[in-house]
């Protein structure tokens, strides 16, 4: 995996994997971990490194974390820990004045390194384990490169928000989204989706304080644009997807829409990467054997495209060949993925 790592406790003895998991957490969540099952811990975890930002997913048992006093006196690096439950629990302590509140799937919490906290994951059974077990993913970032001062999040840290809607669900889906792709990211993306994700997190906190007009333009921008493109994927069936209804959802003009997408997409237009988008999951179709009794315009329909002849002919210039030809080549089974990945990307 570019600029990351795996644990599985492979080739680790029961008694070591728990104090290497440790170890692998510690590097940015620095805090006292202890688990009734450090004896024989069973954990997975990855970590990906995205410039100064840190993703981790992770599935573990119940464990505790806790961030003393001392150990913010001794040593604060100055970062922000976001989080969010998949699966299982989490409950968070900053202070006794605060109480304890608890986080389950589809929360984040958000906490820093200068306050003391103490999480405890307590997790559920799930894919017929024995043991309880939580899921989680989250970014570390320095504090430093959020574009909102410190003292506006007081209010903010160790709070539950619901990651359903608005700009915490395009957050919590681009979080998703980069663990399931980072064994194929390359070192030239990592720092760029890393910055991305703080600008989704910057977004998203704006939005809580009423304070969008604090956040800079190329942040503003940038988050527009990934909030743009997961619009469009989440609507790219509908024939009546267009620059106009994707702007007024966002609440912008379509000339401002067109100039940051063009310039957040090095210089590809939004009607080339909608159309772009929409041949390539029809190009998946088409080359998926539980599909093949769908007939090929069905399959065109299905993205968005509802005229054959359109689908047709845009199909052979970006691939090189007709949805009919492609289609037959990728079942058959021969060399027809390779023929086509090449002409797709001439």
């Amino acid at each position: 995996m570019a600029a990351g790592s795996v644990f599985r406790g492979e080739g680790v003895s029961a008694k070591e994997r728990f104090d290497c998991w440790r170890e692998l957490i510690g590097r940015t969540r620095a805090s006292e971990m202890t688990s009734a099952h450090a004896d024989d811990f069973r954990a997975e975890m990855r970590r990906l490194e995205l410039g100064p930002v840190t993703l981790l997913r992770s599935s573990f048992p119940p464990t505790r974390f806790r961030r003393t006093a001392a150990m913010v006196r001794r040593s604060d690096p100055g970062v922000y820990h976001l989080t969010m439950p998949l699966g299982g629990g989490l409950s968070l302590t900053r202070g006794a004045r605060e109480g304890t509140r608890t986080f389950g799937p589809g929360d984040l919490y958000l906490v820093d390194s200068s306050h003391p906290y103490d999480v405890r994951a307590v997790g559920v059974r799930a894919d017929g384990r024995r043991e309880h077990r939580t899921e989680a993913v989250g970014i570390d970032f320095p504090v430093s490169l959020l574009p909102l001062p410190p003292y506006r999040l007081r209010d903010l840290l160790g709070r539950g928000f619901s990651a359903r809607e608005g700009t915490s669900a395009l957050l919590s889906e681009f979080l998703v989204g980069l663990d399931r792709q980072a064994a194929v990211l390359g070192p030239a993306e990592t720092a760029r989706l890393g910055t991305v994700a703080v600008d989704l997190v910057a977004a998203w906190l704006a939005r809580e304080l009423d304070a969008e007009a604090a956040l800079p333009d190329d942040a503003r921008r940038r988050a527009l644009a990934q909030s743009v493109r997961a619009f469009v994927r989440r609507h790219l069936h509908d024939p009546e997807l267009s620059p106009s209804a994707i702007a007024a959802a966002h609440h912008v003009s379509i000339s401002h829409l067109h100039r940051v997408f063009t310039q957040q997409s090095q210089g590809e237009t939004l009607a080339a990467w909608i159309r772009g988008q929409r041949l390539e999951h029809a190009r998946r179709d088409l080359a998926d054997p539980a599909l093949r009794a769908l007939p090929v315009h069905a399959v065109a329909a299905r993205w968005g495209i509802p005229r054959a002849s359109d689908f047709s002919r845009s199909f052979r210039a970006a691939y090189g060949l007709s949805p009919r030809e492609h289609r037959q080549r990728e079942l058959a089974g021969g060399a027809g993925a390779g023929g086509a990945g090449a002409a797709g990307g001439a």
